[in-house]
């Protein structure tokens, strides 16, 4: 069996070339483990791609949204992670969502939806309240698009209300939670992930209907 794939997409404001990520500083804490058990990962900066607004797979010359689609088809596990801004995720992951909706009526060999036997979480970071909202409707729209979602999937860290150090400089990671909840994730994404491969859900009752 071939090894699993992740992709992790990272839906700060700040480009590859910008002040290091909060999110992705909380993120690495999953590849941490991806790389104990031996699963290969790429973490992509939505920043760094010109994206254009819209539900389609493909909005033509200057989208660069193929370019990130294709690692999510080649990957297994799937994470959206985002900052939370005035209690919501950001609108590179809300874009992000809009445009892998766009997506889910491409089929794979057996007639579902491309994202079938994918498993998805995410990852929220943030000084202010509204991981949880994020993280619901994350989950719910990913769900729905046809990834599966294990357990457990979701892990943040925020801080206290209002201004104040972000994850890096208050050394989230030192939180109980977060590190528990981070530490949950990887392992059942996996988990999850190992299952479906070798158990994909079969076709019946679930063809995507022309």
């Amino acid at each position: 069996m071939a090894g699993l794939k992740a992709v992790i997409l990272n839906a700060s404001f700040k480009t590859s070339e910008d002040d290091p990520s909060n999110t992705e500083a909380l993120s690495n804490e999953l590849t941490e483990v991806f790389d104990k058990k031996g699963v290969s990962h790429e973490t992509v900066r939505l920043a760094d791609y010109s994206i254009k607004f819209g539900v389609s797979d493909d909005l033509g010359e200057g989208d660069e949204w193929p370019k990130v689609f294709e690692k999510i088809k080649e990957a297994d596990i799937l994470v959206l992670a985002t900052p939370v801004w005035a209690g919501e995720k950001s609108s590179l992951a809300k874009l992000a969502i809009e445009r892998i909706n766009g997506s889910a009526s491409i089929t794979n060999e057996k007639g579902q939806s491309i994202y079938y036997n994918k498993v998805a979480g995410t990852v929220v970071t943030g000084n202010e309240d509204g991981a949880k909202k994020a993280a619901g409707s994350i989950l719910f729209s990913l769900s729905h698009f046809g990834f599966n979602i294990p357990p457990n999937s979701d892990a943040y860290w925020v801080g206290e209300a209002g201004p104040g150090p972000s994850y890096i400089e208050a050394n989230g990671i030192e939180n109980d939670f977060t590190r528990n909840n981070i530490t949950m994730e990887a392992y059942n994404l996996i988990h999850l992930a190992r299952i479906l491969k070798q158990n994909p859900i079969p076709a019946e009752g679930n063809v995507m209907e022309d």
